[in-house]
């Protein structure tokens, strides 16, 4: 191991507090957003997806179910689980600020998932999601990453599956990801089924949107 002697010269002149930057960073994002078309109890939400893509215009493609924030909070209050397509998706949540001890699931490496994606003949994120059956009915899900396992999701609810509490529908890409997402919003309305969600119009999503807004729902203090 190597033997730290002190800081290296000082160069540059940029801000080294914390906690200076976490606030600068809430109030720029503020400053420089548009959030007034989302639910109240959804700023916050909003303010830390920001935070964790760089981007203030996401404000504008983000589609915040007015019952979001309520129903996520409750579930998770209560124990219920979150469910997740990505590992990446679930080691991005903050295990301190999950107000039950919530179990993160995340299937994907269950060695039931590659024979289920060959014999369905679609990809191991949306076999994954079959096996959450006995989980589903009143959990937290994110899928951060794959629009085949939103897709799927999507079909199991359709076909009559257990209804999560609350959806985070946030997945990247070039190929279905803004399909999907537009699903899930036309979900209700299409379907009947009215499950409280989240998510952002357009290629835009991943991992790290997901997990950040996880986090804001799990602990409300930013």
């Amino acid at each position: 191991m190597g033997t730290v002697t002190g800081p290296p010269t000082a160069r540059y002149g940029y801000q080294r507090d914390g906690a200076a930057i976490y606030r600068e960073s809430f109030a720029t994002i503020r400053h420089e957003s548009r959030l007034a078309h989302l639910p109240a109890d959804a700023e916050k939400v909003a303010v830390r997806m920001i935070h964790a893509c760089g981007q203030p215009d996401l404000a504008a493609d983000l589609v915040v179910h007015p019952r979001l924030v309520s129903e996520a909070r409750a579930a998770l209050r209560t124990g219920a689980p979150i469910l997740t397509d990505a590992h990446m998706v679930a080691s991005g949540v903050t295990r301190a600020r999950l107000p039950h001890g919530n179990e993160v699931v995340c299937l994907l490496r269950d060695e039931r998932v590659p024979e289920l994606a060959r014999e369905w003949g679609t990809t191991r994120s949306a076999a994954a999601v079959s096996l959450w059956a006995d989980r589903l009915d009143g959990a937290v899900v994110a899928v951060g990453n794959a629009p085949t396992a939103l897709f799927h999701l999507l079909e199991l609810l359709a076909d009559g599956a257990a209804r999560p509490a609350a959806i985070v529908g946030v997945p990247v890409g070039f190929v279905g990801a803004a399909e999907s997402k537009e699903a899930l919003a036309a979900f209700a309305a299409e379907h009947g089924i009215d499950v409280p969600f989240l998510t952002v119009r357009g290629r835009r999503g991943g991992s790290a949107l997901a997990a950040s807004a996880l986090n804001a729902l799990a602990r409300e203090q930013e």
